[in-house]
Protein backbone atom coordinates (compact mmCIF):
# COMPACT_ATOMS: atom_id res chain seq x y z
CA UNK A 1 0.00 0.00 0.00
CA UNK A 2 0.97 3.14 -0.37
CA UNK A 3 -0.75 7.85 0.85
CA UNK A 4 -4.27 12.05 2.00
CA UNK A 5 -8.02 13.71 1.67
CA UNK A 6 -9.97 16.83 1.58
CA UNK A 7 -11.66 19.66 -0.21
CA UNK A 8 -9.63 22.60 -1.18
CA UNK A 9 -11.59 24.62 1.05
CA UNK A 10 -13.15 24.08 4.10
CA UNK A 11 -16.58 23.65 4.01
CA UNK A 12 -18.67 25.72 5.63
CA UNK A 13 -21.12 23.48 7.27
CA UNK A 14 -20.26 20.59 9.95
CA UNK A 15 -20.57 17.26 8.43
CA UNK A 16 -23.91 15.50 8.92
CA UNK A 17 -23.85 12.45 10.99
CA UNK A 18 -26.22 9.71 10.13
CA UNK A 19 -27.06 6.87 12.40
CA UNK A 20 -25.30 3.45 11.31
CA UNK A 21 -26.81 1.60 9.08
CA UNK A 22 -26.23 -2.64 8.33
CA UNK A 23 -25.41 -3.82 5.26
CA UNK A 24 -25.38 -0.63 3.11
CA UNK A 25 -25.78 -2.24 -0.48
CA UNK A 26 -22.80 -0.84 -2.95
CA UNK A 27 -23.91 1.08 -5.92
CA UNK A 28 -21.74 1.84 -8.74
CA UNK A 29 -19.30 4.75 -8.58
CA UNK A 30 -20.57 8.68 -8.90
CA UNK A 31 -18.33 10.14 -10.84
CA UNK A 32 -17.70 13.16 -8.42
CA UNK A 33 -15.35 15.98 -8.71
CA UNK A 34 -12.05 16.04 -7.02
CA UNK A 35 -11.33 16.32 -2.61
CA UNK A 36 -7.84 16.64 -1.48
CA UNK A 37 -4.33 14.66 -1.39
CA UNK A 38 -0.51 15.67 -0.72
CA UNK A 39 0.25 19.17 0.31
CA UNK A 40 2.70 20.99 -2.15
CA UNK A 41 5.71 19.30 -2.56
CA UNK A 42 9.59 21.28 -3.98
CA UNK A 43 9.82 19.58 -7.74
CA UNK A 44 13.34 18.94 -9.35
CA UNK A 45 14.89 17.22 -11.78
CA UNK A 46 15.01 13.30 -11.24
CA UNK A 47 18.43 12.09 -11.18
CA UNK A 48 19.42 8.26 -10.97
CA UNK A 49 22.07 9.08 -8.70
CA UNK A 50 21.93 9.00 -4.50
CA UNK A 51 22.64 12.58 -2.96
CA UNK A 52 23.83 13.50 0.46
CA UNK A 53 21.33 14.14 2.76
CA UNK A 54 21.66 15.93 6.05
CA UNK A 55 20.68 14.35 9.39
CA UNK A 56 18.93 14.89 12.58
CA UNK A 57 22.60 15.74 13.81
CA UNK A 58 23.26 18.31 10.78
CA UNK A 59 26.06 16.04 9.64
CA UNK A 60 25.80 14.54 5.72
CA UNK A 61 25.97 11.25 4.51
CA UNK A 62 27.65 10.76 1.42
CA UNK A 63 26.48 8.29 -1.41
CA UNK A 64 27.89 5.05 -1.91
CA UNK A 65 29.73 4.52 -4.84
CA UNK A 66 27.28 3.82 -7.85
CA UNK A 67 26.72 -0.36 -7.51
CA UNK A 68 28.06 -1.37 -3.89
CA UNK A 69 25.92 -2.36 -1.43
CA UNK A 70 26.33 -0.15 1.51
CA UNK A 71 25.36 -1.04 5.41
CA UNK A 72 21.42 0.06 6.33
CA UNK A 73 20.51 -2.10 9.49
CA UNK A 74 17.25 -4.19 9.39
CA UNK A 75 14.80 -1.96 10.77
CA UNK A 76 15.52 1.16 9.03
CA UNK A 77 12.79 2.91 7.40
CA UNK A 78 12.31 4.61 4.04
CA UNK A 79 9.76 7.51 3.60
CA UNK A 80 8.43 8.83 0.41
CA UNK A 81 9.24 12.96 0.49
CA UNK A 82 6.46 14.78 -1.02
CA UNK A 83 8.13 18.21 -0.75
CA UNK A 84 10.94 17.10 -2.76
CA UNK A 85 12.27 14.94 -5.34
CA UNK A 86 13.77 12.06 -3.02
CA UNK A 87 13.19 9.56 -0.59
CA UNK A 88 15.36 9.40 2.79
CA UNK A 89 16.31 6.48 4.63
CA UNK A 90 15.62 6.83 8.35
CA UNK A 91 17.11 5.60 11.58
CA UNK A 92 14.51 5.08 13.81
CA UNK A 93 16.38 6.20 16.85
CA UNK A 94 18.46 9.11 14.96
CA UNK A 95 16.08 10.28 12.20
CA UNK A 96 17.09 10.74 8.39
CA UNK A 97 20.64 9.11 7.30
CA UNK A 98 20.60 9.45 3.91
CA UNK A 99 18.57 10.03 0.47
CA UNK A 100 18.28 9.33 -3.07
CA UNK A 101 16.84 11.50 -5.75
CA UNK A 102 13.45 9.55 -7.66
CA UNK A 103 11.62 11.88 -9.57
CA UNK A 104 8.82 14.93 -8.55
CA UNK A 105 6.97 14.68 -5.73
CA UNK A 106 7.16 11.27 -4.72
CA UNK A 107 3.77 9.70 -3.20
CA UNK A 108 3.27 6.44 -2.01
CA UNK A 109 5.77 3.34 -2.45
CA UNK A 110 6.18 -0.26 -1.62
CA UNK A 111 8.99 -2.42 -1.22
CA UNK A 112 9.52 -5.98 -2.84
CA UNK A 113 10.98 -8.75 -1.64
CA UNK A 114 14.31 -8.08 -3.92
CA UNK A 115 15.30 -4.94 -1.77
CA UNK A 116 13.88 -2.72 -4.62
CA UNK A 117 10.94 0.06 -4.05
CA UNK A 118 8.93 1.12 -6.07
CA UNK A 119 8.00 4.64 -5.61
CA UNK A 120 4.84 6.48 -7.32
CA UNK A 121 6.27 9.98 -8.22
CA UNK A 122 4.99 12.84 -10.41
CA UNK A 123 7.01 11.83 -13.67
CA UNK A 124 6.57 7.68 -13.47
CA UNK A 125 7.57 4.94 -11.06
CA UNK A 126 10.87 5.08 -9.71
CA UNK A 127 12.64 2.27 -9.46
CA UNK A 128 15.69 2.19 -5.78
CA UNK A 129 18.06 -0.21 -4.71
CA UNK A 130 17.81 -0.02 -1.21
CA UNK A 131 21.01 -1.95 -1.25
CA UNK A 132 23.49 0.30 -3.15
CA UNK A 133 21.10 3.37 -2.30
CA UNK A 134 20.43 4.76 -6.04
CA UNK A 135 17.34 5.15 -8.28
CA UNK A 136 18.06 1.76 -11.00
CA UNK A 137 14.73 3.34 -13.12
CA UNK A 138 12.21 5.54 -13.98
CA UNK A 139 9.19 4.06 -15.44
CA UNK A 140 7.35 6.57 -17.13
CA UNK A 141 3.69 6.90 -17.19
CA UNK A 142 1.61 5.88 -20.50
CA UNK A 143 -1.60 8.06 -19.25
CA UNK A 144 -1.35 11.69 -20.28
CA UNK A 145 -1.42 13.68 -16.54
CA UNK A 146 -0.19 16.87 -18.09
CA UNK A 147 2.71 19.23 -17.19
CA UNK A 148 5.01 17.91 -14.27
CA UNK A 149 3.95 19.57 -11.06
CA UNK A 150 3.71 19.58 -7.27
CA UNK A 151 1.00 20.40 -4.71
CA UNK A 152 -1.70 18.14 -3.46
CA UNK A 153 -3.62 18.01 -6.88
CA UNK A 154 -0.54 16.89 -8.88
CA UNK A 155 -1.17 14.46 -11.22
CA UNK A 156 0.81 11.49 -11.48
CA UNK A 157 1.18 8.60 -9.26
CA UNK A 158 -0.33 8.03 -6.07
CA UNK A 159 -0.98 4.89 -4.65
CA UNK A 160 0.88 1.94 -5.43
CA UNK A 161 1.51 -2.01 -4.39
CA UNK A 162 3.18 -5.02 -5.94
CA UNK A 163 1.59 -8.37 -6.79
CA UNK A 164 2.71 -11.11 -4.03
CA UNK A 165 5.08 -12.69 -6.40
CA UNK A 166 6.66 -9.70 -7.19
CA UNK A 167 6.02 -9.57 -11.10
CA UNK A 168 4.00 -6.73 -11.42
CA UNK A 169 3.40 -3.37 -9.86
CA UNK A 170 0.36 -1.23 -9.61
CA UNK A 171 0.02 2.44 -9.71
CA UNK A 172 -2.99 4.97 -9.21
CA UNK A 173 -2.29 7.49 -11.98
CA UNK A 174 -4.22 10.74 -11.16
CA UNK A 175 -4.98 12.79 -13.99
CA UNK A 176 -5.81 16.17 -12.86
CA UNK A 177 -9.73 17.41 -13.64
CA UNK A 178 -10.97 13.62 -14.60
CA UNK A 179 -10.97 10.13 -13.60
CA UNK A 180 -7.40 8.09 -13.12
CA UNK A 181 -5.97 4.93 -13.98
CA UNK A 182 -4.10 2.04 -12.94
CA UNK A 183 -1.00 1.51 -14.71
CA UNK A 184 0.34 -2.05 -14.58
CA UNK A 185 4.15 -2.19 -14.47
CA UNK A 186 6.30 -5.41 -15.10
CA UNK A 187 8.92 -5.49 -13.18
CA UNK A 188 11.63 -7.49 -14.87
CA UNK A 189 11.29 -5.37 -18.43
CA UNK A 190 10.16 -2.02 -16.67
CA UNK A 191 7.61 -1.56 -19.04
CA UNK A 192 4.08 -0.53 -18.68
CA UNK A 193 2.03 -3.70 -19.81
CA UNK A 194 -1.32 -2.17 -18.95
CA UNK A 195 -3.81 0.80 -18.15
CA UNK A 196 -7.44 0.33 -16.73
CA UNK A 197 -9.51 3.41 -16.35
CA UNK A 198 -10.67 4.26 -12.09
CA UNK A 199 -12.07 6.53 -10.71
CA UNK A 200 -10.67 10.41 -9.63
CA UNK A 201 -7.70 10.39 -7.43
CA UNK A 202 -6.47 6.81 -6.93
CA UNK A 203 -4.90 7.71 -3.36
CA UNK A 204 -4.17 3.70 -2.49
CA UNK A 205 -3.94 0.38 -4.39
CA UNK A 206 -3.33 -2.79 -2.50
CA UNK A 207 -3.76 -6.40 -3.63
CA UNK A 208 -5.75 -9.33 -2.53
CA UNK A 209 -4.08 -12.10 -0.74
CA UNK A 210 -4.36 -14.53 -3.80
CA UNK A 211 -2.76 -11.68 -6.36
CA UNK A 212 -5.98 -12.31 -8.56
CA UNK A 213 -7.59 -8.79 -7.83
CA UNK A 214 -6.16 -5.31 -7.23
CA UNK A 215 -8.02 -3.06 -5.23
CA UNK A 216 -7.98 0.74 -6.21
CA UNK A 217 -9.60 3.36 -3.80
CA UNK A 218 -10.66 6.41 -5.67
CA UNK A 219 -11.18 9.22 -3.36
CA UNK A 220 -12.84 12.10 -5.04
CA UNK A 221 -15.60 8.78 -6.18
CA UNK A 222 -15.98 7.78 -3.30
CA UNK A 223 -15.28 4.24 -4.80
CA UNK A 224 -13.34 0.89 -5.25
CA UNK A 225 -12.28 -0.19 -8.62
CA UNK A 226 -11.81 -3.98 -8.47
CA UNK A 227 -9.54 -4.72 -11.24
CA UNK A 228 -8.68 -8.24 -11.95
CA UNK A 229 -4.93 -8.95 -11.99
CA UNK A 230 -4.73 -11.34 -15.02
CA UNK A 231 -5.87 -8.08 -17.11
CA UNK A 232 -3.92 -6.46 -20.34
CA UNK A 233 -5.54 -3.02 -19.65
CA UNK A 234 -9.27 -1.45 -20.00
CA UNK A 235 -12.67 -1.76 -18.56
CA UNK A 236 -13.28 -5.58 -19.34
CA UNK A 237 -14.05 -7.48 -15.91
CA UNK A 238 -13.70 -4.31 -14.19
CA UNK A 239 -16.31 -3.19 -11.15
CA UNK A 240 -16.88 -0.59 -9.06
CA UNK A 241 -17.94 -0.26 -5.29
CA UNK A 242 -19.43 2.84 -3.98
CA UNK A 243 -17.94 3.05 -0.15
CA UNK A 244 -19.74 6.31 0.88
CA UNK A 245 -21.13 5.74 4.85
CA UNK A 246 -21.96 9.45 5.18
CA UNK A 247 -23.50 9.41 1.52
CA UNK A 248 -22.11 11.54 -1.64
CA UNK A 249 -23.38 14.48 -0.88
CA UNK A 250 -20.91 17.31 -1.24
CA UNK A 251 -19.24 16.11 -3.27
CA UNK A 252 -15.91 18.03 -4.63
CA UNK A 253 -16.49 19.84 -1.39
CA UNK A 254 -16.77 16.38 0.90
CA UNK A 255 -14.72 16.05 3.62
CA UNK A 256 -16.23 12.01 4.29
CA UNK A 257 -14.40 10.41 1.21
CA UNK A 258 -12.36 6.77 1.39
CA UNK A 259 -8.87 7.78 1.80
CA UNK A 260 -7.00 4.38 2.34
CA UNK A 261 -7.27 0.43 2.14
CA UNK A 262 -6.70 -2.55 4.06
CA UNK A 263 -7.23 -6.11 2.85
CA UNK A 264 -8.25 -8.08 6.19
CA UNK A 265 -5.43 -11.12 6.41
CA UNK A 266 -8.42 -13.49 7.65
CA UNK A 267 -11.11 -12.82 4.96
CA UNK A 268 -9.81 -10.76 2.23
CA UNK A 269 -12.46 -8.18 2.96
CA UNK A 270 -11.77 -4.37 2.61
CA UNK A 271 -11.37 -2.31 5.94
CA UNK A 272 -12.10 1.75 4.90
CA UNK A 273 -12.20 3.97 7.90
CA UNK A 274 -14.06 7.01 7.94
CA UNK A 275 -13.66 10.25 10.25
CA UNK A 276 -12.91 7.59 13.53
CA UNK A 277 -16.40 6.90 13.68
CA UNK A 278 -16.83 4.53 11.14
CA UNK A 279 -15.48 1.42 9.53
CA UNK A 280 -16.25 -0.01 6.08
CA UNK A 281 -15.74 -3.56 5.63
CA UNK A 282 -16.37 -4.42 2.23
CA UNK A 283 -16.77 -7.96 0.66
CA UNK A 284 -15.10 -7.30 -3.21
CA UNK A 285 -16.83 -10.72 -3.94
CA UNK A 286 -20.75 -9.06 -3.12
CA UNK A 287 -19.96 -5.46 -3.08
CA UNK A 288 -22.00 -5.46 0.21
CA UNK A 289 -20.97 -3.18 3.50
CA UNK A 290 -21.04 -3.17 6.75
CA UNK A 291 -20.71 -0.89 8.93
CA UNK A 292 -18.71 -0.98 12.22
CA UNK A 293 -18.49 1.54 15.34
CA UNK A 294 -15.32 3.32 15.75
CA UNK A 295 -14.15 5.18 18.79
CA UNK A 296 -11.23 8.06 17.60
CA UNK A 297 -14.02 11.05 16.25
CA UNK A 298 -11.15 12.25 14.00
CA UNK A 299 -10.68 12.62 9.93
CA UNK A 300 -8.69 9.72 9.11
CA UNK A 301 -6.25 9.09 6.43
CA UNK A 302 -3.61 6.60 6.00
CA UNK A 303 -4.24 2.69 7.61
CA UNK A 304 -2.33 -0.52 7.53
CA UNK A 305 -2.87 -4.06 9.00
CA UNK A 306 -0.42 -6.70 10.70
CA UNK A 307 -0.34 -9.82 10.01
CA UNK A 308 -2.89 -11.63 12.75
CA UNK A 309 -5.36 -8.45 11.99
CA UNK A 310 -4.75 -5.61 14.26
CA UNK A 311 -5.93 -2.34 12.50
CA UNK A 312 -4.01 0.65 12.53
CA UNK A 313 -5.23 3.75 11.35
CA UNK A 314 -4.01 7.48 11.70
CA UNK A 315 -6.07 10.65 12.59
CA UNK A 316 -4.82 13.61 11.35
CA UNK A 317 -7.28 15.73 13.83
CA UNK A 318 -10.77 17.18 13.69
CA UNK A 319 -13.02 18.71 10.78
CA UNK A 320 -14.27 21.34 13.15
CA UNK A 321 -12.35 21.88 16.72
CA UNK A 322 -15.52 22.67 18.49
CA UNK A 323 -16.96 18.93 18.61
CA UNK A 324 -14.40 16.50 16.80
CA UNK A 325 -10.88 15.25 18.67
CA UNK A 326 -7.40 15.64 17.62
CA UNK A 327 -4.70 14.17 15.77
CA UNK A 328 -4.38 10.43 17.14
CA UNK A 329 -3.48 6.27 16.00
CA UNK A 330 -6.20 4.16 16.70
CA UNK A 331 -4.82 0.66 17.37
CA UNK A 332 -7.88 -1.40 16.68
CA UNK A 333 -7.79 -5.36 17.56
CA UNK A 334 -9.26 -8.17 15.41
CA UNK A 335 -12.45 -8.37 18.00
CA UNK A 336 -12.93 -4.81 17.31
CA UNK A 337 -11.52 -3.23 20.78
CA UNK A 338 -9.68 0.17 19.80
CA UNK A 339 -6.97 2.12 22.06
CA UNK A 340 -6.42 5.74 20.89
CA UNK A 341 -2.67 6.69 21.47
CA UNK A 342 -2.99 10.75 20.95
CA UNK A 343 -0.56 12.07 18.61
CA UNK A 344 0.80 15.76 18.56
CA UNK A 345 -0.23 17.19 15.47
CA UNK A 346 -1.27 16.16 11.78
CA UNK A 347 0.21 12.94 10.35
CA UNK A 348 -0.56 11.32 6.71
CA UNK A 349 0.67 7.24 6.97
CA UNK A 350 1.83 4.28 9.45
CA UNK A 351 3.84 1.21 8.87
CA UNK A 352 4.67 -0.91 11.22
CA UNK A 353 7.57 -2.65 12.90
CA UNK A 354 8.58 -6.27 11.80
CA UNK A 355 8.08 -7.93 15.37
CA UNK A 356 4.50 -5.98 15.69
CA UNK A 357 5.97 -3.63 18.78
CA UNK A 358 6.64 -0.07 16.88
CA UNK A 359 4.30 1.60 14.75
CA UNK A 360 6.02 4.65 12.39
CA UNK A 361 3.48 7.65 11.75
CA UNK A 362 4.68 9.87 8.96
CA UNK A 363 4.33 13.72 9.24
CA UNK A 364 3.96 14.45 5.96
CA UNK A 365 0.09 15.80 6.25
CA UNK A 366 -1.07 16.52 2.88
CA UNK A 367 -2.68 19.13 4.29
CA UNK A 368 -1.70 22.58 6.08
CA UNK A 369 0.09 21.26 9.52
CA UNK A 370 2.66 18.72 7.72
CA UNK A 371 6.17 18.80 9.76
CA UNK A 372 9.48 17.15 8.11
CA UNK A 373 9.20 13.98 10.31
CA UNK A 374 7.68 11.09 11.91
CA UNK A 375 6.49 9.87 15.25
CA UNK A 376 8.11 6.75 16.55
CA UNK A 377 4.81 5.03 18.61
CA UNK A 378 5.91 2.11 21.34
CA UNK A 379 2.39 0.09 20.87
CA UNK A 380 2.70 -1.40 24.34
CA UNK A 381 3.03 1.68 26.68
CA UNK A 382 1.98 4.40 24.09
CA UNK A 383 4.90 6.49 24.26
CA UNK A 384 5.60 8.93 21.12
CA UNK A 385 8.64 10.23 20.48
CA UNK A 386 9.77 12.43 17.24
CA UNK A 387 12.60 11.71 14.73
CA UNK A 388 13.78 13.78 11.15
CA UNK A 389 12.73 11.98 8.09
CA UNK A 390 12.97 13.49 4.96
CA UNK A 391 10.24 16.73 3.38
CA UNK A 392 6.93 16.60 4.31
CA UNK A 393 7.33 12.54 4.09
CA UNK A 394 4.52 10.68 3.02
CA UNK A 395 4.14 6.51 2.50
CA UNK A 396 6.85 4.83 4.46
CA UNK A 397 8.02 1.58 4.44
CA UNK A 398 10.74 -0.91 6.69
CA UNK A 399 13.71 -2.24 5.25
Amino acid sequence: MTPGSCPSARPGPVRRRAPLRLLVPAAAALALVTGCAPGAGAGGPASPAAVPATSAEGTTTPPAPAGRPVTTPAGTLLVADFGADTVTYVDPAKGAIASVRVGTAPYGLALGADGRAWVATAEGVAVVDTRTRERIALVPYTTDTGPVTTGEYRGGGMGIALSPDGARAYVGVNVPGGNGTLEIVDTRDLTVTGTVPVGRRPFDVDVSRDGHEVYVTNHDSFDVTVVPAATTGGADGTRRIEVAPYGTEGGLGSWLKPHYTVVRPSDGRLLLPFEGERLAEVDPRTGRTEIRAMTADTHQHGATVTPDGTLLVVGTGPIDPASDQGASLTVRRPDGAERIIPLDGPHEDVAVSKDGRTAYVTGGFTRDGYWDGLTVVDLTSGDTRRVAAGERPLGVVVL
